[in-house]
C-alpha cells in the first residue's frame, strides 16, 4: 500500500533531519589523514620482509577480524551471539584500526543502512564516487549533533561500561601498539605495522562505500546503489558483496553463492565450530530467489 501524502511528508522530515551537519570542516581529520598516507609513502625507504609481513597480519587481525567481524557483523548488526569477553576483543581490534570509536562508527553504520543513498545517508553514494569514499570525513558534525546520533542508534552500546571507556580511550591502543612496533622493529615495523596497514584499512572500508555501490554486479534488485563488487570482497574479507548484504544485512554471511569468498563469515563459522558463537544469522534457503541483473 502506498504511502500517504502525511506519510511521504513525514518520511521526508526524518530524512532531512537525519542529515549530518556538514558545516564542520574537520581540519584535524584532514592533517591526520595526510601524516598517515605521508607515512605509508615514506614506507617505501623502510621496506623489510619482517615488516611487510607484520602489516599483513595487522590487517587481518584488526581489519578482518576488528572491522568486518567485530564492528560490522557483529556490533552494528548482531548477526551472531558471542561471550562479552570475546566482543571486547573484538571491539579492541577493531579500535586499531583508528576508524572512530565503536558507538560512532555503529551508529554511523547503521544510520546508512536506514537511509542507503537517500538524503541522511552519511556518505551517499549519489553524491558521488569521491564523497562516498572519503571526502565525506572532511565534514564532521558537531559534538552535539553526534550524541544526538548515538543515542539514537546505538543505545544498546551506550549504556555498556566498556563502551563508555572505550569511547573516551579509543587512540589510546593504537599509541601503545604504534610504540610496541618501533620498539620491535624500529621504522620499518612502525611504518609498515602502522601507517601502511592503516591506509589499507582506511582504503578497504572506504571502497565497500564507494567502489560497492559503482561497480559490480546486483544480485537483487534494490532501492539502494549496493553491487557486489569481487575485488572490493577480496581486500575487505567479503565486504564487497554488498548487495547480498543490504539485502539481508542481519545476516552473517554476504557471500551467498559458492563462489562468493567471505573470510570474515568463514571466521565466524570456526568460531561456531569451537563454541565460541552461536545463533549465527543467514539467509533461509527459500529467501535466496537471485535474480541478476
Amino acid at each position: 500500500m502506498a504511502p500517504s501524502p502525511a506519510g511521504k511528508l513525514e518520511n521526508q522530515l526524518e530524512s532531512a533531519l537525519a542529515v549530518p551537519d556538514r558545516d564542520q570542516f574537520a581540519f584535524g581529520s584532514v592533517v591526520y589523514l595526510v601524516l598517515i598516507h605521508a607515512g605509508a609513502l615514506m614506507s617505501a625507504w623502510y621496506t623489510t620482509w619482517s615488516a611487510v609481513g607484520i602489516c599483513l597480519l595487522l590487517h587481518a587481525i584488526c581489519g578482518g577480524l576488528g572491522i568486518c567481524v567485530g564492528y560490522h557483523r557483529l556490533l552494528t548488526h548482531r548477526s551472531f551471539k558471542c561471550s562479552p569477553a570475546l566482543e571486547y576483543t573484538l571491539a579492541l581490534l577493531g579500535s586499531l584500526c583508528l576508524e572512530g570509536d565503536p558507538s560512532c562508527w555503529v551508529a554511523q553504520h547503521r544510520q546508512h543502512h536506514q537511509y542507503p543513498d537517500q538524503p541522511g545517508d552519511p556518505h551517499s553514494a549519489r553524491e558521488g564516487f569521491w564523497w562516498s569514499h572519503m571526502l565525506w570525513i572532511a565534514w564532521a558534525p558537531s559534538k552535539d549533533s553526534v550524541q544526538k546520533l548515538e543515542r539514537r542508534y546505538v543505545p544498546d552500546l551506550l549504556r555498556v561500561p566498556f563502551y563508555q571507556l572505550l569511547s573516551r580511550l579509543w587512540v589510546v591502543p593504537s599509541i601503545v601498539l604504534g610504540a610496541a612496533l618501533y620498539l620491535l622493529g624500529g621504522a620499518p615495523f612502525l611504518l609498515w605495522g602502522l601507517c601502511v596497514r592503516l591506509v589499507f584499512c582506511y582504503h578497504s572500508t572506504w571502497l565497500v562505500n564507494s567502489a560497492s555501490h559503482r561497480f559490480g554486479y546486483r544480485t537483487f534488485p534494490l532501492k539502494d546503489l549496493s553491487t557486489n563488487c569481487w575485488w572490493v570482497a577480496l581486500l575487505a574479507y567479503g565486504e564487497g558483496w554488498h548487495n547480498n548484504h543490504h539485502a539481508f544485512p542481519t545476516s552473517a554471511r554476504h557471500g551467498l553463492k559458492f563462489w562468493e569468498i567471505d573470510l570474515a563469515y568463514g571466521f565466524i563459522r570456526l568460531l561456531r565450530a569451537v563454541g565460541l558463537a552461536w545463533d549465527v544469522q543467514t539467509v533461509p534457503a527459500d529467501k535466496l530467489q537471485f535474480s541478476s541483473r
